[in-house]
């Protein structure tokens, strides 16, 4: 897998992260840099965890899968991104109370924000042998996006947050197809 697949990987998982962060920090009444932090270091991390995580579960049925990933792979990926798309459209009223500076409330989003990149780390395990590299940009990207997620959501509120759920989802859609054509052709 070639790092710019990697990248739009990246970004498309970071999506989920980064719309919550707009979400937190339209929430924030006082935005200081240790929460913009801190969310992002969460966020961040597990969204690099779970592939790592994923990917050691798909090493162990690589074998029995193989002749499949490719299906596998677009599988994963589109569910994952219509998962994302129809999440985008179905605001969810929890939101409204949604305190950010919570360390339960940070941990259960970073767990829901992260759990696709569970299913993705099972592709990334069938797709490529640098799966910690994979892992590093999935998690720096995530926390750049959620940093900035959490200061844009500061000034413009929840104005652009499904648009960028829906773009994430299209680009790991996208990369699913790409991926099963390229070995189907």
């Amino acid at each position: 897998m070639n790092p710019v697949t990697v990248l739009f990987i990246a970004l498309g998982l970071a999506m989920d992260a980064f719309a919550v962060s707009i979400v937190a920090g339209s929430v924030y009444r006082q935005l200081r840099v240790r929460h913009a932090l801190r969310m992002a270091l969460f966020f961040g991390a597990f969204q690099a965890a779970m592939p790592l995580v994923g990917s050691l579960a798909g090493l162990g049925l690589k074998t029995y899968i193989n002749p499949y990933d490719h299906w596998i792979a677009f599988g994963l990926l589109a569910f994952v991104g219509g998962k994302m798309i129809y999440e985008a459209f179905a605001i969810e009223s929890a939101e409204k109370n949604l305190d950010p500076s919570n360390l339960m409330v940070l941990l259960a989003l970073s767990i829901a924000t992260s759990i696709d990149a569970l299913a993705v780390g099972v592709t990334l395990s069938l797709l490529t042998s640098s799966v910690a590299f994979a892992v590093v940009v999935i998690g720096l990207i995530t926390f750049g996006l959620s940093y900035a997620g959490v200061v844009i959501g500061k000034r413009f509120g929840h104005f652009c947050e499904s648009r960028i759920e829906v773009l994430g989802g299209l680009v790991l859609i996208g990369i699913g197809i790409r991926i099963l054509l390229a070995h189907l052709l």
